[in-house]
């Protein structure tokens, strides 16, 4: 039977999430709920050895403990690697072929947390590989008695991340690729103690990192640690002109997405940041497969089949880009939101090492960020833009039916509803989690985006 609150099969159901467990905390998640999934995560996986990780919020440490606790029950032994960006975690279960937890709430506000988890060789744990199975087995309760308590031990792997990370993206040497200033605006997020680690290696006469942010504080008192939202990138792009910087990067929460800013202050959309990874990784490996999700932009598509690669289309989502670069053997994947994998990194993804293949390409060349990059930018883009609604499954069957025999116009349900013109398309779909509908549209110019964007936005919102 429950012994507190956060056990009601209720609550266990609404916080395991498709990919991971994100909850309020005491009251959603709490050290009950960390222990007993940590039982049931040892009995379900099977593993012998977990790798556990925590980010800087107030909650994370205990959480933590009692989620070692609870594994050690099941018969587990567990390596405590303490502070950690989710990347590091992935590179400590890949490296040491262990399965991993990475407890973070990522960009969500101080009062959540959560645990990301993972299979020996950081392996996506979701809810078509395993999740379900650990969320009814916290659900029923009555584990049974290991034959022998694992142990738990501390291990260090944030030198050994840091330089894993520079042999697959090496900046140029000094004498051959010019020395750049970086402003990092770490959000108050674990990208303040992963940042200083990689870029100590550079050495200054690489590069002058400009830090922002960089104290470890889960009540993040400067802005939330979620750079997607434009607003929350504010600080940076004004650092930036101040200090007359080559390019601004910005992590979320736990460090495992970047978003990047140019010289001139503007925000770099992540998918013409996926373009130059892109070219990077076919210039390493000709003809090889990009896998990207369906809002990025299209010029990703149309620059890999340029430049000879295979590109392909998924969902939204790390465990089908993972999936997907299992099954196709791709070297590389982007996402819209700022997730970047890597096959070489265990096809899991690292904004960290996104933000260094920026670096390496921009010190090879004389010319500014936006100028590097403009070979990638061909369309305009609305962002993602999300509407409350009711009734989310009515709405998209409307607008397929509204456009089902339009001229010029082909429809898909690869993920939610993606209506393409020459000219234009958006993407609807239902968020897991809440009553929300996200839109994404993109236009060969300015003036189409928007009236993609303003009819489909009208639509919505009539109606909800």
């Amino acid at each position: 039977m429950p012994t507190s609150a956060t056990l009601d099969p209720s609550n266990v159901n609404a916080i395991f999430k498709a990919y991971d467990v994100r909850g309020t905390v005491p009251d959603q998640l709490d050290e009950d709920l960390a222990r007993a999934t940590g039982v049931a995560f040892g009995e379900v996986i099977g593993a012998p050895t977990i790798v556990i990780g925590h980010d800087m919020r107030p909650s994370s440490p205990g959480l933590a403990a009692a989620f070692a606790a609870g594994a050690t029950e099941a018969g587990a032994d567990v390596i405590m690697i303490g502070l950690a960006s989710t990347d590091q975690l992935y590179f400590a279960s890949g490296r040491l072929d262990h399965a991993g937890v990475m407890f973070t709430a990522s960009h969500n506000p101080a009062g959540y947390n959560g645990m990301k988890m993972c299979l020996p060789g950081a392996l996506p744990i979701g809810s078509d590989t395993g999740l379900v199975q650990i969320r009814d087995s916290v659900v029923r309760g009555g584990h049974r008695a290991a034959a022998s308590v694992g142990k738990i031990s501390h291990q260090d792997v944030l030198e050994d991340y840091a330089a894993h990370l520079l042999w697959l993206a090496p900046v140029p040497e000094p004498g051959v690729g010019r020395p750049l200033k970086v402003v990092i605006d770490a959000g108050n997020g674990m990208a303040g103690l992963t940042a200083p680690a990689v870029f100590e290696r550079l050495g200054a006469d690489r590069t002058e990192v400009v830090p922002m942010y960089f104290e470890l504080d889960g009540t993040f008192p400067h802005h939330e640690a979620n750079p997607i939202e434009p607003a929350n990138l504010v600080d940076l792009q004004q650092r930036v002109l101040a200090e007359g910087a080559d390019i601004g990067l910005a992590f979320d929460g736990d460090a495992d997405r970047c978003f990047l800013v140019d010289e001139r202050g503007e925000a770099v959309s992540p998918s013409t940041l996926t373009s130059l990874i892109a070219a990077r990784e076919l210039a390493k490996e000709p003809g090889s497969t990009i896998i990207h999700n369906l809002i990025t932009s299209r010029a990703v598509p149309e620059l890999v089949t340029e430049l000879g690669g295979k590109p392909v289309r998924t969902r939204v989502g790390h465990s089908y880009i993972k999936a997907t670069m299992a099954q196709t053997g791709a070297i590389f994947g982007g996402e819209h939101s700022g997730h970047f994998y890597f096959r070489d990194f265990w096809k899991a993804d690292s904004g960290m090492l996104a933000a260094l293949h920026a670096l390496a390409a921009l010190a090879e060349t004389d010319a500014p960020l936006s100028e590097l990059l403009s070979a990638y930018e061909r369309y305009v883009v609305s962002g993602e833009i999300n509407s409350t609604v009711a009734d989310q499954a009515s709405i998209v069957d409307g607008l397929e039916k509204q456009y089902a025999d339009a001229e010029g116009v082909t429809t898909d349900r690869l993920d939610g509803l993606t209506v393409s013109h020459d000219d234009w398309w958006f993407n609807v779909r239902p968020s897991n989690t809440e009553p929300l509908l996200r839109l994404n549209a993109e236009g060969r110019d300015r003036a189409t985006m928007e009236r993609v964007r303003d009819e489909i936005l009208t639509i919505i919102r009539s109606q909800s």
